[in-house]
């Protein structure tokens, strides 16, 4: 670890030779297991995109040059060549480095990413402006073949290609998104894989008839005028990208400095966009990580000696994927659509049992929502399973294609509310609002595991479209005399009676309602705890018998205030003052759930205070 801090960086790799750009790559790699290891982050992508990473630094200047990561989530090793080494035991930690590009970091950070596919459009963008204002930079783009899945991507193809720019596009090919990569742009980069069998021969008779005296040159320069032709007779595939007008390049080694530089240096002296095919292997130099690269995709504290994970409670997405499983195998309509990420969202047993009725529709949350329309138009009853940050590049598909048709689609939103230390790209905390003025649909948030699975099983009874809302990590559980699951359409759940205060909170917040509950009380105020359980439409019959008996009513939830569900039940309460918590209207930055809420005012004590001095009237 010691060794890459003494680096002044990007400086020092600039003077760097081929064999020191190898050891460095060496290097590079042991730090970030030894640090990653320690605060948990994106370990194999970016131990996938070291040399790639280097070789970038290598021929570009990273403070004039455009460099944009699709996603962000291998960016590691590009903060570690921009001088942020040092920083990196604050990785994904408050206050500290985040996980993905961040412009307030530095100057060579050109995006706050953190959502696949954008990257070709913003380069799109980019490379206008400069031409524009007549100024002189080159523009890359490094996407993954799994963002290269997302409908975005192919829009930003379509339009670069045309425009004739100066542009690179990377596509940093490991055959991954998090899950192994499926569909057709996966069986086309497959393909091209495939071909370079053919360069590796071509370049070994090249070889060959070189030694030939007088003659061997000349046929060998035939060989290769011919080049474009014989490939594209081998694999037509390969013609893909250049009908969308780039000048294709691959596929190359991506764990090749040398190959690398010389490519990119000859790309940014052709006069418009050229994409660049760059095979690589996630997790690439550590075992543990090549062998189950999805795991280490994302993972927190790890032992690196034997990769295992810190040892971790059972989380929502597996609980909600064996409860799925279950009730496939008792109704055959039942089926899963997700986005790429099967493992993320728990769907690896379901997957398993019924490969069948699994469908992966690569990163493309639009089209899995539109997909899942057309499934449930044919009488089948989809589970759409996806984070709830990536849920709202759907938001047209929920509302044209689901709820206007009243078809029967439930969304599984995993990682919903504050997911911490991934940050603002990530935190799933717009659910609430923009889903709750949607006619016809109905969103629920479970206080448990034993909650969700009554929940999955109401939604299966609705004849219109259903959201179940629940949060990154495990569950917590109240004493088992509040252990009442039956759901009753429409209904909250009175857990406690209260006269002063009652307070409605939503999902896992509840448990912190539950904790609000004991301080009040240990203060003589008598508060009420309410288990919402429908967050929309809200339960007016309970809330009109609550509302005129109490002095105050407050609201709970793991969302943005602004047009939430304290919104709701403040619009529906006529004769008592609401108070609400929530998160307030700015992007929430990373660091551990429990300071973000303590920093925010959304932990336990800091909600019951607001209230004491609410009552107190000050």
């Amino acid at each position: 670890m010691n060794k890459i801090l003494n680096y002044s960086f990007p400086d020092d790799l600039k003077s760097m030779d081929s064999e020191r750009l190898e050891e460095l790559a060496g290097e590079i790699r042991e730090f970030l297991i030894d640090s990653v290891s320690l605060t948990g982050g994106h370990l194999a992508s970016n131990l996938g995109a070291v040399e790639l990473t280097i070789a970038l630094h290598k021929v570009f200047d990273c403070y004039k040059d455009r460099i944009i990561w699709d996603v962000g989530h291998q960016s590691y090793v590009h903060k570690i060549l921009t001088g942020r080494a040092s920083e990196f035991n604050t990785l994904r930690q408050i206050g500290g480095l985040s996980g993905f590009p961040k412009q307030s970091e530095s100057d060579a950070d050109v995006f706050d990413t953190g959502h696949a596919s954008n990257s070709i459009s913003l380069a799109a963008g980019l490379a206008a402006a400069r031409d524009l204002a007549g100024e002189d930079y080159s523009v890359i783009s490094v996407i993954g073949d799994g963002a290269l899945t997302g409908g975005l991507a192919f829009e930003g193809l379509n339009n670069l290609g045309v425009m004739k720019t100066k542009a690179i596009v990377i596509v940093n090919d490991n055959g991954m998104s998090i899950s192994r990569n499926t569909g057709g742009i996966a069986a086309h980069l497959g393909n091209l894989r495939m071909s370079s069998r053919y360069e590796h021969a071509k370049d070994t008779v090249r070889s060959a008839l070189n030694m030939i005296p007088v003659v061997g040159t000349g046929i060998a320069k035939g060989i290769s005028d011919i080049k474009n032709s014989v490939k594209y007779a081998l694999s037509s595939d390969s013609a893909v990208f250049e009908s969308f007008g780039f000048k294709y390049i691959g596929p190359i080694d991506g764990h090749s400095i040398d190959v690398l530089v010389s490519t990119l240096e000859s790309a940014r002296q052709i006069d418009g966009p050229v994409l660049i095919h760059a095979v690589t292997t996630k997790g690439k130099g550590y075992s543990f990580a090549e062998e189950e690269p999805g795991k280490f995709h994302g993972i927190g504290r790890f032992d690196k000696h034997t990769g295992k994970a810190v040892q971790q409670e059972p989380g929502y997405s597996n609980a909600f994927g064996r409860h799925l499983t279950e009730l496939a195998l008792k109704d055959s309509r039942i089926c899963a659509v997700y986005a790429a990420m099967e493992e993320g969202t728990g769907l690896t047993l379901f997957k398993e049992t019924f490969p069948e009725r699994a469908f992966d529709a690569g990163i493309a949350e639009e089209h899995a929502v539109t997909f899942a329309a057309g499934l449930a138009k044919g009488g089948l009853r989809p589970f759409v399973t996806v984070y709830s940050t990536f849920l709202q590049r759907a938001y047209d598909e929920i509302i044209e294609d689901v709820c206007i048709q009243k078809l029967p689609v439930v969304f599984a939103i995993d990682r919903a509310g504050c997911v911490g230390r991934d940050g603002e790209t990530h935190h799933g905390i717009f659910d609430i609002s923009y889903l709750s003025h949607m006619p016809g649909m109905t969103v629920l948030a479970p206080r448990d595991f034993a909650e969700l699975y009554e929940m999955m099983e109401y939604a299966l009874t609705l004849d219109g479209p259903a959201a179940i809302r629940y949060p990154r990590g495990g569950q917590k559980v109240l004493p088992e005399e509040f252990g009442v699951y039956s759901i009753e359409a429409g209904r909250a759940q009175k857990l406690i009676s209260g006269s002063d205060v009652e307070i409605w909170a939503c999902g896992n917040m509840v448990y912190d309602a539950f904790e609000v509950f004991k301080i009040l009380d240990s203060r003589g105020i008598r508060a009420g705890v309410v288990n919402a359980r429908f967050i929309s439409p809200v339960d007016a019959v309970t809330l009109e018998e609550t509302d005129g008996r109490v002095k105050l009513i407050v609201t709970m939830e793991d969302n943005i205030l602004k047009g939430g569900f304290g919104s709701q039940i403040s619009a529906l309460a006529k004769k008592t003052q609401v108070l609400s918590f929530g998160w307030p209207d700015r992007f929430i930055e990373h660091g551990s759930v429990d300071e973000l809420k303590r920093k925010y005012g959304l932990d336990s004590e800091s909600v019951a205070e607001r209230i004491i001095d609410k009552l107190e009237g000050k």
